[in-house]
């Protein structure tokens, strides 16, 4: 199979790019070249957001890809979050170079409030591809219906992920739980315990498009774990267990949290109480993805490969430019920690 994934250095794009070369499957990546690419690929350079930023994906440089009529990749992977025209432009371009597009969208679509159990055809934001920037969801939604313009419905395939964790996450959720949890000592931890996550291995969601991709699939997909996958007191133990610290869970109700002023998501990443943020963030129905042969791993085996990655990198994480920094700041926790 001959990949061409818009990105492919940084997080999810690099999870599809190493998972295809572990296939074997011949391997492009058009970047800026801020980041250096995987191993084993090769690189098209271009901005997508400048004039003729595109130019290297029309070049001779792709001249060795080709043979007798055929496109000049079987598919093109897109994780683009910004504005919906670059995904307008690179799609009408490749339109006749590529066989199948993939758009790495999000759950985010859905109007809100997204009920709890909400599959695929539930109602979505109004977003257009010709928009420039415009909100996170809207610009997925517009991303969506840039891609399906362009090639159709029956050769588009949109990934509606929900919460991506695991190596090369550069949003800094996990990373920010395992760093606070290797420091030792007391630590606050989001209660209920027992409370189902649902979430996405970056490495899961790279081999199931991949292989949704390459058996023809098209049209939206949720793309998270299933339901009770693992609970916040899960992958919190997880984190205890290997980085290997003396950190004690200090279990704390939401309402003793919430009281304090602290927010669900960004100061305590990943958790949020029972409610409607809850419903749209954790209780996705994914049916259609698991008959479509979605696997998930354990959730020690994603932190574990997060606290390795993070550990061979020195421990700090990158931070992605156009995302907030999360977690809570050791002056903030240390009230909660002494009542």
């Amino acid at each position: 199979m001959r990949l061409l994934i818009l990105g492919g250095t940084e997080f999810v794009g690099r999870a599809v790019a190493e998972a295809a070369l572990a296939r074997g499957w011949d391997v492009t990546v058009f970047h800026r070249g801020r980041h250096e690419p995987p191993a084993g690929t090769r690189t098209l350079l271009g901005d997508r957001t400048a004039p003729d930023g595109l130019a290297s994906l029309t070049s001779d440089l792709t001249s060795d890809l080709t043979s007798d009529e055929k496109p000049a990749w079987d598919m093109v992977v897109d994780t683009w979050s910004a504005a919906p025209s670059a995904v307008r432009d690179a799609a009408r371009l490749l339109a006749d170079r590529v066989d199948r597009y993939v758009y790495i969208s999000s759950r985010s679509v859905y109007a809100w409030p997204p009920a709890a159990g909400l599959a695929e055809d539930g109602p979505l934001v109004e977003g257009s591809p010709d928009a420039g920037e415009v909100p996170y969801a809207e610009a997925k939604r517009g991303g969506e219906l840039a891609a399906v313009d362009a090639f159709g419905a029956g050769r588009t395939l949109l990934v509606r992920a929900g919460l991506i964790i695991g190596p090369y996450e550069n949003v800094g959720r996990l990373p920010w739980w395992l760093g606070r949890i290797a420091r030792g000592g007391p630590v606050l931890a989001p209660g209920p315990r027992s409370l189902p996550l649902q979430y996405i291995d970056a490495r899961d969601l790279a081999e199931w498009t991949l292989d949704a991709a390459e058996a023809g699939l098209s049209g939206p997909y949720n793309l998270v774990s299933p339901p009770g996958h693992t609970t916040t007191g899960e992958l919190l133990d997880a984190c205890v267990r290997v980085t290997g610290s003396d950190a004690e869970l200090r279990w704390t109700d939401a309402e003793t949290i919430l009281a304090a002023g602290v927010e669900p998501w960004s100061d305590l990443p990943v958790w949020i109480p029972p409610g409607e943020l809850y419903d749209a963030m954790h209780t996705a129905d994914v049916s259609k993805a698991l008959a479509a042969g979605l696997r998930c791993r354990p959730v020690e085996e994603t932190v574990r490969g997060t606290w390795e990655w993070l550990e061979s990198i020195g421990g700090a994480a990158p931070q992605r430019p156009d995302r907030p920094s999360v977690g809570l700041s050791p002056e903030r926790e240390a009230p909660l920690l002494s009542d």
